[in-house]
């Protein structure tokens, strides 16, 4: 036998041997087979059990107040009597009411604010600033603003339709009261200081005016 056909022959040998080797390892592959695409995580699916009694979670109270609260009853009730209500939009009402209501008790003027008060409020506010004026102080403020805003209460009366909310803040100014000399004697006209509130609106729901009204502050 001449050497190059034993080359050959031996060659021919260790390919049939490899193939089997690989055949071993690998496996077959039978047919058309789709090109590999990465495979998603698997995911459950969700099943959601739909009870006819419960309601749909209102994120706009219940981000503010506890489910099953007196508040956030009273909160369902009055978007019931007034769909168009939202308690985010309130929050950020009281907030600039807050601050222009603040600022106009510190200047002595309520002229522009007066919408915004009920009666008694703006009788209580009118006689703390007359009182001034008659022992000739003054006040110098500046407001460095409103560091918290939050719901504190809520109630509503199905029967008359009235609404109250009650809103804790947080504010920060500067205020010195002067008296008629210059002197200071109330207060910093340099350091700021933190001024907390409870103040209490109040509107009948469903009205075509939509302005509420300060009714208490502590």
């Amino acid at each position: 036998m001449s050497n190059p056909l034993l080359q050959l022959i031996v060659l021919a040998g260790i390919a049939i041997f490899l193939i089997l080797r690989l055949k071993n390892v690998l496996g077959t592959r039978d047919g058309f087979e789709p090109p590999q695409v990465d495979q998603p995580v698997a995911t459950h699916p969700r099943f959601e059990v739909i009870d006819g009694s419960a309601e749909e979670v209102d994120h706009d109270i219940l981000d503010h107040t506890e489910a099953g609260s007196a508040a956030a009853t009273a909160l369902a009730a009055m978007k019931r009597a007034e769909p168009s209500f939202g308690l985010r939009d309130f929050l950020g009402g009281a907030r600039q009411a807050y601050e222009m209501i603040l600022m106009a008790f510190e200047r002595g003027d309520l002229s522009e604010v007066r919408p915004f008060l009920s009666d008694p409020v703006a009788e209580a506010f009118q006689s703390v600033i007359d009182q001034r004026v008659a022992n000739g102080q003054t006040v110098e403020a500046t407001y460095l603003g409103t560091r918290d805003t939050s719901l504190a209460a809520a109630e509503f009366d199905p029967a008359t339709g009235m609404a109250e909310i009650s809103v804790r803040f947080v504010g920060e100014l500067i205020a010195a009261t002067r008296d008629a000399d210059g002197t200071v004697i109330e207060g910093d006209p340099k350091a700021p200081r933190k001024q907390k509130d409870t103040w209490t609106f109040a509107r009948p729901m469903g009205q075509d005016d939509p302005n509420w009204q300060l009714v208490a502050t502590g």
